[in-house]
């Protein structure tokens, strides 16, 4: 029987009612035999994430302080899931191994670690499911990722179709140090764990279930109420999230998309809705009914240009000006250009403080008729894999902004073809993210 792969985070894992929802998700599907969980998250925005208490911990210990607020908070938090769910829970053992190592220093690692481990030892018994620790499995190179022999050890221990599995998120252990010691992967790494296991497994879905029914097509910060996105390519999302979009931990990508394997975006609060698939290829039946996917972008970019006659002529000249920034440690977003002109595009902050001096470097490196520094500028990219080839698709774009009076100081399309990036002032970024919007969707 082919398995799914599901993966919980921390809104979806806060207190006892929305352990009885992941109980109900898993068994609604008898596919579903690989859970992966997060740490329980904040249960009202005034509450705090349990990493967050155990980073408290850490820091506390460090500094030779009493840790014992923040890890008594800890352990009522999943005593009150225990308790209403009724499960002879393991949790004070953990917690009482911690508060061991806390005092004998251990990293800071192994002490955020202890959400996700003690949440899987919870739902693993509320679940009556064999429970994985990452610590002996999922090895993290010196880069921060996940080391081949993962897949091969991981595999093993998930290798019981018959079986249900519950996995610790988050973390596995160092790879490049011989006393395997825990180890972290970035803020919102369960979703890389989830992705880990599911091409482990072999799964042929990988589920991941948060507090949102998809992906939105836009920041719902600039639109109101914006469609989801029923289906969407990898490398769409790459593109959106390359562009500031929040849309899935880009590292979570990478295994699954190696693998071939789908992930869907679900919503634990509501599991009727459909959500968003994310494919290696779109279906047929998308591409003939999105002409875009979305739209992302972010503020605070700056832009040099340079001009000089019979630009195009001067071999290396790109060479020339990128070097002036490799030098400073400056990379670039886009490179725009024509005959007698160049521009590259940067993160403002990258200029704070080395402006003056990237510009004499330049002045020197290619002596222009004229060099323009221009701040506050948002870029913003209208992304879809079905954009080549559909007429009218930039036409629509840029007839939209031009009505509502956005001046475009900058385009630029991919070597993709699967996006269009348009500068804007920030002043008319919101407009035109709106407008555009409004222009695929009314």
């Amino acid at each position: 029987m082919e398995r799914i792969v599901v993966k919980f985070g921390g809104s979806s894992l806060a207190d006892a009612g929305q352990f009885q929802k992941v109980k109900a998700i898993v068994k609604a599907d008898p596919r579903r035999r690989i859970v992966v969980v997060s740490a329980p998250g904040k249960r009202h925005p005034d509450d705090e994430k349990i990493t967050d208490l155990l980073y408290r911990c850490h820091k506390l210990a460090v500094a030779g302080g009493d840790f014992s607020g923040p890890l008594t908070a800890i352990r009522e938090r999943f005593a009150a899931i225990a308790t209403t769910l009724k499960i002879n829970s393991p949790v004070p053992s953990a917690l009482d191994e911690l508060s061991a190592r806390l005092t004998g220093g251990c990293n800071a690692d192994f002490a955020a670690s202890r959400g996700e481990y003690c949440c899987a030892l919870l739902m693993a018994a509320y679940l009556n499911a064999e429970m994985i620790d990452p610590s002996h499995s999922i090895a993290i190179g010196g880069d921060g990722g996940v080391l081949p022999e993962t897949y091969e050890t991981l595999g093993r221990l998930l290798a019981d179709p018959a079986k249900t599995y519950v996995m610790a998120g988050f973390y596995g252990y160092d790879g490049t140090d011989g006393q395997r010691a825990v180890k972290t992967f970035s803020r919102g790494g369960s979703d890389i764990s989830g992705a880990i296991a599911a091409r482990a497994a072999g799964a042929a879905l990988y589920e991941n279930w948060t507090d949102t029914s998809g992906i939105l097509m836009v920041d719902p910060r600039l639109v109101y109420d914006p469609k989801v996105i029923s289906e969407i390519s990898f490398h769409e999302v790459r593109e959106m999230a390359y562009m500031g979009a929040s849309v899935f931990h880009d590292e979570a990508i990478l295994p699954v998309r190696e693998a071939g394997i789908p992930i869907r975006i679900k919503n634990t609060n509501r599991p009727q809705d459909a959500g968003t698939l994310i494919t290696p290829q779109l279906s047929a039946d998308a591409l003939a009914r999105t002409e875009i996917a979305g739209i992302a972008g972010k503020q605070g970019f700056s832009m040099i240009s340079v001009a000089k006659t019979m630009l195009h002529h001067q071999a290396g000249i790109v060479h020339t000006l990128l070097g002036v920034l490799l030098r400073h440690g400056i990379s670039f977003e886009h490179c725009p250009s024509s005959i007698d002109s160049i521009s590259v595009i940067m993160e403002t902050e990258q200029l704070k403080g080395r402006e003056d001096v990237v510009v004499a470097g330049i002045r020197r490196a290619i002596e222009p008729d004229s060099l323009v520094v221009e701040h506050n500028l948002a870029l913003l990219a209208v992304v879809g894999e079905g954009m080549s080839s559909t007429p009218g698709i930039a036409g629509k774009v840029f007839t939209a902004l031009g009505k509502s009076g956005v001046n475009i100081r900058v385009i630029n399309q991919g070597a993709s073809e699967i996006n269009i990036i348009i500068g804007v002032a920030a002043a008319d970024y919101e407009k035109a993210v709106q407008e555009i919007y409004l222009a695929f969707v009314g």
